[in-house]
């Protein structure tokens, strides 16, 4: 049967999503966790009667080249199998080339270790802090051939040299009972590696041979039998690896943080990736990450020098983030701030106001950095939908995040984010007068 599948341009927080366009109603699954209808010999999601089986290596292939936002159609209930790996659709995804998009990469950054085990097949897998997304893999079988392989994988620019090739395997004694039931191709096993691990009658192994397209093998000749060449030694734990990005894709959202996998299957991946999605709607707003002894990206001589504020009313201390429109600051709050006396005597409490003030001055630096507000002047000009959750105490560090949405001519505005610790303390929606200097 041919198989197209064509990986399409989708806007931003689009996700990836499969459209079946072989059927007459062109549906369109979600590709995530929740939607992962079974996991035998790999990844299968649906919705009611509908389903695409072999998700992962192309989704793999996505995750890898940092691809948040994909349309997938399909015109079968499978991707094709290609080389039972992800070089093809790395091959194509670098023809096609990407684009970079204006919304800020949305990471998950795991702050916690999580981790989920399988007590009967001894699978587990956790989750660790780390600054970038890593995998690293053992695998164990009760076979002589294969008995424990280790892959590691600590960037995924290195994803295309040291994973993409890495084929499914699998063992000479699996290959009939697969067969039937449609789960790999026969009269050509390249897609796969064939591991002879285990002797059997010499007629019974020449009949499996034969449905495999494998050359006739003496049945003292245990090992690897394919007709192509191992492309690494561990291959088979470099594909499941693969696997492993390929079923992290269905989180929804990239990773920063370090896997480590042991005797992983398409089943224990899925499980882990729905524990990692709970996580994420429990934190669903992240509280950017502050290391008090990085260098800032400005320290309060070039703030002052983007402000006009001055004591006893400069509220941020120096800026941690800032890329594009999206900026991240810090305000040390102590004892000695001047609006303690009065805000409250014995009880003090930041103002309410002063936090969505010092919200509006990290703001207004991120508009000033722009190379074309250098002549404005950015006035508060409002705020909206403000909400405030947790109270601010002497002793604790204000991390304030605002995310730029739009800048024209005379206004800007964004959303703003204050955070305590991991917790929000205020929320909400700002707005800027610009006007010339």
């Amino acid at each position: 049967m041919n198989i197209s599948v064509t990986f399409n341009p989708a806007p931003e927080n689009h996700g990836y999503k499969i459209k079946r366009i072989d059927l007459e109603e062109q549906p369109i699954i979600d590709a995530v966790a929740e939607n992962v209808m079974a996991v035998q010999r790999g990844t299968i999601i649906g919705k009611e009667n509908v389903q695409i089986s072999t998700v992962e290596h192309g989704l793999a292939a996505l995750y890898a080249f940092g691809i948040d936002n994909c349309l997938i159609e399909v015109d079968a209930p499978e991707f094709p199998i290609l080389e039972g790996s992800a070089i093809r659709y790395v091959e194509e995804i670098k023809k096609a080339g990407t684009e970079e998009q204006n919304a800020p990469k949305d990471y998950f950054i795991i702050k916690k270790k999580i981790e989920i085990k399988d007590e009967t097949t001894g699978a587990s897998l956790l989750i660790l802090p780390d600054d970038q997304f890593s995998v690293n893999v053992l695998i164990s079988f009760d076979s002589p051939i294969l008995s424990n392989q280790y892959a590691t994988l600590e960037n995924l620019d290195d994803f295309e040299s040291e994973i993409a090739a890495s084929r499914t395997f699998v063992f000479v004694r699996e290959i009939e009972s697969l067969m039937k039931a449609n789960l790999i191709k026969g009269g050509d096993l390249d897609n796969a590696i064939v591991i002879y691990d285990e002797k059997i009658p010499q007629r019974e192994l020449d009949r499996i041979a034969d449905l495999a397209g494998i050359s006739h093998l003496p049945i003292d000749n245990l090992g690897y039998v394919n007709n192509k060449p191992l492309v690494f030694t561990n291959e088979p734990a470099r594909h499941k690896l693969l696997d492993i990005i390929g079923d992290m894709a269905l989180i929804g959202k990239p990773l920063k943080g370090r896997i480590i996998a042991t005797r992983p299957g398409h089943k224990i991946n899925n499980q882990f990736a729905r524990l990692i999605r709970k996580e994420i709607k429990l934190h669903e707003v992240q509280a950017p990450v502050y290391r008090i002894e990085s260098e800032p990206v400005m320290d309060i001589c070039r703030i002052k020098e983007l402000l006009p504020h001055r004591f006893p009313f400069l509220l941020v201390d120096k800026i941690i983030e800032l890329g594009g429109k999206h900026i991240v600051g810090v305000k040390n709050i102590t004892v000695n701030e001047p609006f303690f006396p009065g805000h409250f005597p014995g009880r003090p409490v930041m103002p309410g106001v002063l936090i969505v003030e010092a919200l509006a001055q990290v703001g207004a630096v991120a508009i000033k950095s722009l190379p074309e507000m250098q002549d404005k002047l950015v006035l508060f000009a409002g705020i909206d939908e403000m909400r405030f959750k947790k109270q601010v105490l002497p002793g604790d560090t204000l991390r304030l995040e605002v995310q730029v949405l739009q800048v024209r001519s005379r206004l800007g505005n964004g959303e703003a984010t204050a955070y305590v610790g991991e917790t929000v303390a205020a929320k909400g929606k700002i707005m800027f007068a610009l006007v010339n200097m």
